[in-house]
């Protein structure tokens, strides 16, 4: 697929749209105002995610430990903890797969309380990733209201992505571990829609990001050459993005199988 068709395609969408692509085979690459610093949404939740595994390879995080739900935990929107009963017990594990697979917001909260915000931010620039910052929670409006956002840009995420796919994210183990999560993704009506109607489905490890005239996705395609798309796009009308995502993300599988 040519390029310039791709670029042609973004930018009919309005507002602030950022690409980054790379073939994980070939070394193929290809972006559009990928360093744009952009409204994160959900994608931060992959930085979580990353963080809690190098805790548990440090032996400061217990996969297996049991956090009991409290009311006061609950947040709305995305998941499905803050729609169960009180008293209900999951483990950290429980909580960074629901925080990925169902994006949910009350999850992830306890997992910045566990981790810790600035230390959150100190992984991330171990990580030697300088433009991406945790800053609030997940629907704290009142710091949104204030213009604290948490930031990341296509690129960064896309080179945390394929450290993942080369098993050099924490460790291999972690990192296969990460991805497996991610290919249980229950959000899939942006990269994979067209996807899943192939026979054979390809596998698609991916994290999606929503808010008011915010749409992301970002993941790992695995086609014959395995690939990295990174969609991610602010102040933008999102129906019409998220079409360009499906089918940008069906055309570069059939130019990679």
């Amino acid at each position: 697929m040519e390029y310039t068709k791709i670029k042609e395609e973004l930018q009919k969408v309005p507002g602030s749209i950022s690409f980054y692509y790379k073939n994980l085979v070939t070394g193929e690459a290809f972006s559009y105002r990928e360093d744009e610093k952009m409204y994160a949404a959900s994608v931060i939740k992959l930085y979580i995610m990353a963080d809690a595994f190098y805790r548990m390879k440090q032996g400061q995080l217990d996969p297996d430990q049991i956090i009991v739900m409290k009311k006061e935990d609950y947040v709305p929107s995305c998941g499905a903890v803050a729609y169960m009963h009180e008293g209900l017990e999951v483990t950290v594990m429980d909580l960074i797969t629901l925080m990925i697979i169902f994006s949910d917001n009350t999850a992830t909260n306890i997992l910045i309380d566990l981790l810790g915000m600035d230390q959150i931010n100190e992984e991330i620039r171990l990580m030697g990733i300088e433009d991406v910052w945790l800053r609030r929670k997940m629907y704290d409006l009142e710091k949104s209201r204030m213009g604290i956002q948490n930031q990341i840009t296509a690129k960064q995420t896309g080179i945390l992505l394929q450290r993942m796919y080369e098993g050099t994210l924490v460790d291999e183990a972690s990192s296969r571990k990460m991805l497996s999560i991610m290919k249980d993704q229950q959000l899939n009506g942006k990269i994979p829609f067209y996807l899943k109607a192939l026979d054979p489905e390809p596998d698609v490890a991916h994290k999606t990001g929503e808010d008011s005239g915010i749409t992301h996705d970002v993941g790992i395609i695995y086609a014959k050459q395995p690939f990295v798309v990174c969609f991610c796009g602010n102040e933008t009308d999102t129906p019409a993005y998220e079409r360009v995502m499906a089918d940008l993300s069906l055309q570069l599988y059939q130019e990679n199988s």
